[in-house]
């Protein structure tokens, strides 16, 4: 046996495949082209068309699009997360774990990592706590104070912001020097700017609220307890790009979030705020055009997730929001350029939204003068119901791993710390050796990791690292879009392949070759960070823990 098991453990995958519903071929009847494909590829071709030219009519949804999710006409009572920080804890709570691998469809992170393994019927709230000098994104989060808009007070930043051209709140976003916190990172006002001054008297604002990375549960809470503070920056982003209107993409496992979002945004129209913001900064003449194409006044639309993981991805989000099937699109052109219904569109998640009041309150350069290194401003992060202090908290950039870990989120109640993730199940693995490296992300992404999202995962002694990887990658074949071989085929024989090295078994040579070809062509290929992230986090791990690995892979 290639593995040796110290606590009894068996490793089981335990997922089914979803039913593909076919389309009936007669819906096509009236396409003069011969053949089933021929008759998929024209009625789409006419979906699409009409999509493009009535954005704001919504085509029906049918089964080619509705396959897609899991969670489309699901109700989540009663279900069970099995998420990669409940698979961490599974030994705390074996029989939850248990039920959460045995229903279908699965739900993969319900946003409860601080109960992991969790379930969606508990209402638990966590530890929320400001660790740094001066809270800007948790402020006013952990009592829930600032909910409601009496609470809230008026939108001030977004009457500094009108006070200034829509150019010069760009620019304190440029100078900010604000990275995106949803995973890649990219400069927040270069990604204003590249909407800003692009033609057109259409454009779009997306805040992405599709939080999927396990482990986190940051923008839940901002939301939960602090809705208005995600819409005023959405206001203050429409009016300094020029939108005529913005939309809120929610997941579904976020059912409380939902219920305060839509409270607040009928505060805010009621309260005229978004009514105010018309016409975005845009000239007279733009606004004149602008009336020919969409209903005249801001507003802010809600659209609610059906369950799927990749849709946290902008192209796919986007292609969700105009419903059609959501794959990743193929990049240029980038969303700024042609985004949703084809117009320039700035898509932003909501950590990085709630910097933008603070920022124009104070200016963009008292917020770089925050943070460390290339990291400005403040992070929060949240840690996984393994470690003694389960929790939300905003902290400075710059603290060391170690502590991170042992300092804020107080150690693994279960032992020592074998490994942890940061930022999503497809983010590298840090060894103990790492924990002394900066938190700030150009740092992590030096060791092989990432702070993405902030969703801290720990591991203890009962899980092995070669059924982390077989998780890892049951989790990501189903969650892949199969918009590009490598990750369509490539994710579902990697899993197939690591689960029997999981079970114990030895690779034929051939085997082990074809595994590294795969592990490669997927960060090296792959359409989107989906595939690049599997192949990224088996690298990791197969170099990081090779005294788990190397006798199955040699």
């Amino acid at each position: 046996m290639c593995k040796q098991r110290k606590h009894g453990q068996t490793s089981q995958n335990g997922s089914k495949l979803p039913v593909v519903q076919r389309v009936p071929s007669s819906k096509f009847a009236t396409c003069k082209r011969e053949g089933f494909a021929a008759r998929f590829t024209c009625a789409m071709s006419t979906q699409i068309d009409t999509v493009r030219s009535f954005p704001h009519a919504k085509p029906p949804s049918g089964p080619e699009v509705d396959s897609f999710y899991y969670l489309a006409g699901v109700e989540l009572e009663h279900m069970f997360c099995r998420g990669l920080g409940c698979f961490a804890a599974q030994h705390l709570d074996s029989e939850r774990w248990r039920k959460a691998m045995a229903q279908w469809p699965p739900v993969f992170c319900l946003g409860k990592c601080y109960t992991a393994p969790s379930s969606a019927d508990e209402d638990v709230q966590p530890v929320i706590e400001i660790r740094c000098k001066d809270p800007i994104v948790l402020a006013g989060v952990p009592g829930g104070e600032v909910r409601a808009l009496k609470d809230y007070g008026p939108y001030r930043a977004l009457e500094r912001a009108r006070k200034m051209s829509p150019s010069g709140v760009v620019a304190e976003m440029e100078k900010s020097h604000l990275r995106g916190r949803g995973g890649a990172a990219f400069p927040n006002g270069t990604k204003w700017r590249s909407v800003r001054d692009r033609p057109g008297a259409v454009k779009y604002v997306v805040a992405n609220a599709d939080e999927g990375d396990h482990g986190s549960y940051i923008d839940r809470f901002i939301i939960e307890n602090a809705p208005h503070r995600l819409i005023e920056a959405i206001l203050i982003a429409a009016y300094a790009i020029g939108a005529s209107k913005g939309y809120i993409y929610l997941r579904k496992e976020y059912p409380v979030a939902r219920v305060a979002l839509q409270e607040a945004l009928d505060e805010a129209r009621e309260a005229g705020y978004l009514a105010a913001v018309c016409p975005g900064g845009a000239t007279e003449a733009e606004a004149s055009e602008r009336a020919g194409d969409v209903a005249t006044g801001f507003d802010i639309e809600l659209v609610i997730g059906k369950g799927s993981y990749v849709c946290g991805e902008e192209t796919s989000l986007l292609n969700s929001i105009e419903h059609r099937r959501p794959e990743v699109r193929a990049r240029p052109p980038y969303p700024f350029q042609s985004g949703l219904w084809s117009k320039p569109t700035l898509v932003t998640n909501i950590e990085t939204l709630a910097n933008v009041p603070w920022i124009v309150l104070n200016g963009g350069e008292a917020y770089a003068v925050k943070g460390f290194s290339t990291s400005r401003g403040t992070k929060a992060v949240s840690f996984s119901s393994l470690f003694n202090r389960p929790g939300l908290y905003e902290i400075d950039f710059g603290i060391s791993l170690r502590e991170l870990f042992y300092d804020i989120g107080g150690g693994l109640k279960t032992g020592d710390l074998k490994a942890v993730i940061v930022g999503g199940p497809l983010a590298g693995a840090i060894h103990p050796r790492e924990f002394d490296t900066p938190f700030a992300i150009d740092e992590l992404a030096s060791i092989g990791a990432a702070v993405g999202h902030g969703g801290i995962v720990g591991f203890d002694e009962h899980t092995h690292m070669l059924d982390l990887l077989a998780y890892i990658f049951s989790f990501g074949s189903q969650e892949s879009c199969g918009k590009c071989t490598p990750c369509r085929v490539g994710s579902r024989r990697a899993e197939v392949l690591f689960w029997r090295l999981a079970r114990g078994d030895k690779l034929k040579p051939e085997e082990r070759e074809e595994l590294r070809a795969i592990l490669s062509a997927l960060r090296k290929t792959s359409l989107c960070g989906h595939g690049t992230g599997l192949g990224e986090v088996a690298q990791s791990i197969l170099s990081k823990f090779p005294q788990e690995v190397t006798l199955c892979l040699a």
